[in-house]
């Protein structure tokens, strides 16, 4: 796991839109196409919108999610609300949103898990101060599944989430985790020592770059 520590948080975010930029430009040009999985949270607001400062080639990108609130369509707690507002128009068209709103919900996480690439290419990831990422949240079933790309928590915080489990982050080609702010340092610490007892701690992937603030990082 690599960290890449920047002065602050806009550089932060400055630092992980180009990543994914040139992660976007390397697939587009071996294969054609670019899959990102966009996680919740404040942190990656400021990334989407310096990432479409960059021009990446939309139309041939699917945005997928990492994670959703089980809320309706709108809903200020809805990830997928925030992620659009963070988009240019052109992007917005290529966001395959999680179908939370579906009256069978496990029959919709099966459906959206059977529509994802074989790999995400690239899945952004942050980290809570309980030592959560994606909506894998401490104690929950879901931390245990194997057999599944996508599946339901029990109720955390008001609502219900669907998410990609751990074998999907697994199979994923790189993982980018943007970490900022004082109130990360010690989850950001137990995720670089990769501490089993957070839910962060168990994410294995293939590549991994953590880009973190100096706020976050400091006592690393």
């Amino acid at each position: 796991m690599k960290l890449d520590v920047q002065p602050d948080a806009g550089l932060a975010a400055q630092r992980g839109a180009e990543l994914i930029a040139d992660a976007a430009e390397a697939a587009i040009a071996a294969r054609g196409s670019f899959s990102i999985a966009a996680s919740g949270g404040t942190d990656p607001w400021e990334m989407y919108r310096r990432l479409a400062w960059l021009e990446p080639d939309w139309e041939r990108m699917q945005v997928l999610q990492v994670d959703e609130r089980v809320a309706p369509d709108g809903d200020p707690d809805r990830n997928l609300t925030h992620l659009l507002q963070s988009l240019p128009a052109a992007a917005r068209l290529r966001v395959r949103p999680m179908p939370v709103t579906d009256p069978d919900l496990d029959d919709a996480a099966r459906e959206y898990a059977a529509a994802l690439p074989p790999s995400i290419d690239l899945v952004h990831l942050g980290i809570g101060r309980d030592g959560h990422t994606a909506s894998l949240i401490p104690g929950d079933p879901v931390l245990e599944i194997k057999d599944r790309r996508v599946a339901l928590t029990e109720p955390y915080e008001g609502h219900s989430r669907m998410t990609l489990t751990y074998p999907e982050l697994a199979r994923a080609g790189r993982l980018l985790w943007l970490i900022t702010g004082e109130d990360k340092r010690e989850p950001l610490s137990r995720l670089m020592a990769e501490d089993p007892a957070i839910p962060a701690g168990r994410v294995q992937g293939n590549y991994s770059v953590v880009v973190a603030d100096q706020a976050a990082a400091a006592s690393l």
